[in-house]
């Protein structure tokens, strides 16, 4: 089984074929795994990030629209969307602190966005886990 820093790179990875590609979820999935990465096998913490984002991401949106009033979502970069797709939906649904799932999704954008998206990530993070999260303590950094 991969580290859950491997399965989120997948998820995150995922999660990008299926909002620039218009892809349907088996398809992205399938392409993943059989095209890109044929020596790979599903893993069930991939699976289960990507299908809880994709499920529930008109709520997710919302909570990203409303913390971030000067960028319209389909304005983010592709990119820095999903990560914060991914780090929502890890941070509200999964038992990960979020202190863990800010600094992996802060990572992720390192590796896969621009430098410049780290502290907007970070921020957009940090405010909804003081909003929805107050008890979980804090110690990110951009």
């Amino acid at each position: 089984m991969p580290s859950r820093h491997k399965s989120r790179k997948q998820a995150l990875q995922i999660l990008f074929q299926l909002d620039a590609r218009g892809l349907p979820l088996q398809d992205a999935m399938a392409a993943y795994y059989g095209a890109l990465y044929p020596e790979e096998t599903p893993d069930p913490f991939t699976a289960l990030l990507v299908g809880g984002a994709m499920e529930q991401m008109t709520q997710i949106d919302h909570r990203i629209s409303e913390h971030s009033p000067h960028w319209r979502l389909e304005r983010m970069p592709v990119v820095d969307r999903n990560i914060l797709r991914l780090a929502i939906y890890e941070m509200t649904q999964t038992p990960t602190p979020a202190v863990v799932v800010i600094s992996e999704a802060l990572e992720l954008a390192r590796r896969f966005s621009g430098q410049e998206s780290v502290p907007f990530i970070n921020g957009l993070l940090e405010a909804l886990r003081r909003e929805m999260l107050p008890d979980q303590a804090s110690g990110t950094e951009p």
